[in-house]
């Protein structure tokens, strides 16, 4: 049990830093801006917001173009999940690791 805790505080304070660059990954995947261009969509923005997406699935007719734009909405929901673990862990590796 004690190697497991020497690794564990090794190990957890790049976590937050891992998380974070799982979340911009998941950002460089979502294209939504891309298929709302492709779509002849105009966007003030790179960053389109989840309610846009949404309401552009439930009024759009073109079915890859539905399937393109959950996928995103997907990407978008993954991103911010990563993001908010990244931040909730930040706190706890400074303990974590100053306690060690």
């Amino acid at each position: 049990m004690e190697n497991f805790l020497q690794y564990l505080s090794a190990i957890w304070p790049l976590t937050p830093l891992f998380l974070f660059i799982i979340a911009v990954s998941f950002r460089l995947l979502d294209n939504s801006t891309y298929l709302f261009l492709k779509n002849d969509i105009l966007v003030n923005t790179s960053n389109v917001s989840r309610r846009i997406l949404k309401s552009q699935i439930n009024s759009s007719d073109d079915a890859t173009f539905i399937k393109q734009l959950k996928r995103a909405l997907l990407y978008r929901n993954l991103q911010q999940s990563f993001l908010i673990l990244a931040i909730v862990t930040l706190p706890l590796s400074f303990i974590f690791y100053f306690l060690s």
